[in-house]
């Protein structure tokens, strides 16, 4: 690689105390011809695999191409632009696809300048994107319009924006000043672009008025104008813009269909929808009645929600819901009564409204003989405060379907007295009446009703009497997870997550009787379960057993879960509350993975971000290699998934915008550089993380441009995670 560019050209470095860039932004078609004057260092790229590092820049009267230095005398190095028959975006010239190091050049920043009567190529790389988007954006409207371009867009192509920014300032100076009060200007542009902030534009006023050593605060409607395009114009929204708009300054009806089709895979599309969505975000008037979509527009519907990334069709339940209920991963909470910490941590109802309110369907009660007579919810053998029962009942039966009309699943962990019992079997009678759901499981049938089946309805997972018990009350086995806590509090059987010793209670009749098909029963093996389990029977996993069981058996845990639901809860070492990864969990097909809803992060990033899909109704059906008795699937596999198509994703970070500062990060003060990673979660071969560079000192509007690719085995089962990081920050 040669680089020329310090022969004939010298630079100054500069250094500015100012807390805006240097550069000016791009915001239009004239700047990108005036900063092709300024030039731009570029690589040329010939046929033998060289790249010549040159100078390239637009004489001044519009008329050639130039570069220097060069062997040649100054006439041949350069090009006239009525000579340019074309310009291409990307790594698509014969020279390119041929060159040896054309894998190591960006497509990004790559793009070629055919000319002359033979065609020939002039391939150029361009140091960044946006320098790559500023020659190729200029070229376009030079050769559409030679050197009359500037003239043209003064005169004509931005009069709709300008015309429309300008009765923004004639409604605020409504005595025909000429002027308005700095702090009118502000809030106006404010209002205009509310991700703005008020420091920001007061700044940019206050540097064009110092750059005019004019004094005053009062802006003119010049001055207005000239801050609004320069604040509220997004270079890459720009340069998006102008690939589709066929060199104007906004997009028609035609224009708006292509790029719908081509960059948003919009299917179907056709002039009325263009229309529609002009109409929805156009600001101008003149806009609207031409059905022309200006960068204010443009920018406002790629902000929007009807852009978001979300799939819109799963705002909504989109999904099979008659499948058995074994075939859904179920939203669900751990102690969902508790809103901290596992041993200390306070109690209160706002636990259960909260789960609720997100979407979750499994909730779990633990209860305890209280005074009065009256039962109360707490983590046994531990510090946290107590509510009373039959406030969460009633709760519960105010909220339950609240966010989904689908199944509720109380996971009843009881430990109370027979009279205290009888006490909560009133309760739940009285308060949620027909919504408990007490039928009993069909023998003949071999699957779970569905979700379909049991809207409305309140399920009661839970202990259960034999059929044959003759009395009134019988034996059975506790589950308590508090004791198992409090063991490890006191460390002991640190190893051996279930040495708890196998405790018996006594359990009346009349709260056997309200267990359906939810009924708790202890997991022996999976060879037993497969003979002699049923279908109604569930099964509660420790999160280190069920860890033990998806690595050394995969393939039978994802078998025994598609008959059985299968729940999983978080380790008692988690005193903190935090979360386990319930994607180790849902790989295996186990439906109730147990979160705990008041610790935020990663853990429940990826809990809220999966059942957000299928309308946040707390069901997500599982894949079908998850749910079809013929298939096999192990859920540690490092490669492809048979009988399923593996996908390429592809993703372009482009830029950001009014990105905060990180909490805590009070004293590094108001500058952050930041980078994102992006994450792939899902079944371990599709395991994956990249990251963009950083963007130092720009949180406004910072730059990204880079792409990823990532090859997906099973992509129902995986999700990307974007994180926003300041590369400065310590803490």
């Amino acid at each position: 690689i040669k680089d020329g560019t310090k022969q004939k050209r010298e630079r100054k470095k500069t250094v500015s105390f100012s807390s805006m860039p240097t550069e000016k932004k791009i915001s239009s078609a004239s700047d990108c011809i005036n900063s092709m004057v300024e030039g731009s260092e570029l690589k040329k790229v010939r046929s033998n695999s060289r790249i010549y590092h040159r100078y390239f820049l637009l004489d001044a009267d519009m008329q050639s191409l130039r570069w220097e230095p060069s062997k040649k005398d100054s006439e041949k190095a350069k090009i006239d632009i009525k000579s340019i028959k074309e310009v291409r975006t990307g790594k698509n010239t014969d020279i390119f696809r041929s060159n040896g190091i054309s894998d190591q050049i960006s497509e990004d920043c790559a793009f070629s300048v055919i000319y002359g009567e033979n065609y020939e190529s002039l391939d150029l790389v361009a140091n960044t994107a946006d320098v790559a988007n500023i020659w190729v954006t200029g070229l376009r409207y030079l050769i559409s319009y030679g050197k009359h371009t500037l003239d043209m867009l003064e005169s004509s192509q931005d009069n709709m924006r300008t015309s429309w920014v300008s009765q923004m300032f004639s409604e605020i100076d409504v005595d025909n000043l000429g002027h308005i009060t700095l702090c009118n200007a502000v809030q106006c542009i404010r209002d205009l672009n509310p991700g703005l902030k008020t420091s920001k534009i007061e700044l940019k006023f206050k540097e064009l008025h110092k750059s005019k050593d004019k004094a005053g605060t009062e802006v003119t409607k010049e001055e207005f104008v000239e801050v609004f395009h320069e604040l509220c114009t997004r270079p890459e929204i720009y340069f998006l813009l102008v690939q589709f708009s066929s060199n104007k300054e906004f997009l028609d009806t035609k224009d708006l269909m292509m790029f719908l089709e081509a960059e948003q895979g919009v299917a179907h599309i056709n002039e009325e929808i263009s229309l529609e969505i002009i109409s929805k975000y156009e600001p101008s008037k003149e806009g609207q009645e031409k059905g022309w979509l200006s960068i204010d527009g443009f920018t406002k519907y790629l902000m929007s929600p009807d852009c978001y990334i979300f799939d819109p069709e799963h705002k909504k339940v989109c999904q099979d819901m008659k499948q058995p209920l074994s075939h859904y991963f179920i939203n669900s909470s751990h102690n969902t009564y508790l809103i901290e910490d596992q041993f200390r941590g306070p109690s209160d109802i706002t636990g259960y409204i909260r789960a609720l309110k997100m979407g979750c369907r499994s909730v779990e009660l633990d209860v305890w003989d209280g005074p009065d007579n009256e039962p109360v919810i707490y983590t046994g053998h531990t510090m946290t405060s107590q509510i009373v029962f039959r406030s969460v009942i009633d709760i519960i039966n105010k909220y339950a379907f609240f966010a989904s009309e689908y199944p509720l699943i109380l996971c009843l962990e009881n430990h109370c007295s027979i009279k205290q019992q009888k006490v909560m079997v009133q309760h739940m009678k009285k308060i949620l009446g027909d919504k408990l759901y007490t039928t009993s499981p069909n023998v003949e049938e071999s699957y779970l009703p569905s979700p379909d089946v049991l809207k409305g309805r309140i399920l009661i997972k839970a202990k259960k009497l034999s059929s044959n018990c003759p009395g009134v009350e019988g034996d059975v086995t506790d589950e308590d997870e508090g004791a198992e806590m409090s063991q490890r509090m006191g460390k002991e059987n640190v190893e051996q997550p279930n040495n708890v010793p196998v405790k018996r209670f006594q359990l009346c009749k009349e709260l056997s009787e309200l267990v359906s098909i939810c009924k708790s029963v202890q997991f022996k093996e999976f060879q037993v379960s497969f003979q002699v389990q049923k279908y109604w029977e569930v099964c509660s996993f420790n999160e280190v057993l069920a860890s033990k069981y998806a690595n050394e058996n995969p393939g039978d845990f994802v078998n025994y879960n598609k008959r059985f639901l299968a729940r999983v809860f978080p380790s008692p070492m988690r005193i903190d509350s935090s979360n386990m990864n319930p994607q180790d969990f849902w790989k295996c097909g186990c439906q109730i993975v147990a979160m705990n809803f008041q610790t935020p992060g990663l853990m429940m990033d990826l809990n809220i971000g999966w059942f957000r899909q299928n309308g946040n109704c707390g069901y997500v059906l599982r894949p079908a290699i998850m749910r079809e008795e013929v298939s096999f699937f192990s859920a540690n596999t490092k490669d492809s998934v048979p009988g399923v198509s593996p996908q390429l994703l592809h993703i372009k970070i482009i830029s950001g915008q009014n990105f905060p500062k990180p909490k805590g990060s009070g004293a590094k003060g108001d500058v952050v550089d930041p980078y994102v990673y992006v994450e792939i979660h899902g079944i371990p071969a599709d395991c994956a993380e990249q990251r963009t560079k950083t963007v130092h000192q720009n949180g406004d509007a910072p730059i990204f441009d880079e792409s990823f690719e990532f090859q997906i085995n099973l992509p129902e089962l995986a999700m990307v995670r974007f994180v926003v990081l300041d590369d400065d920050y310590i803490g």
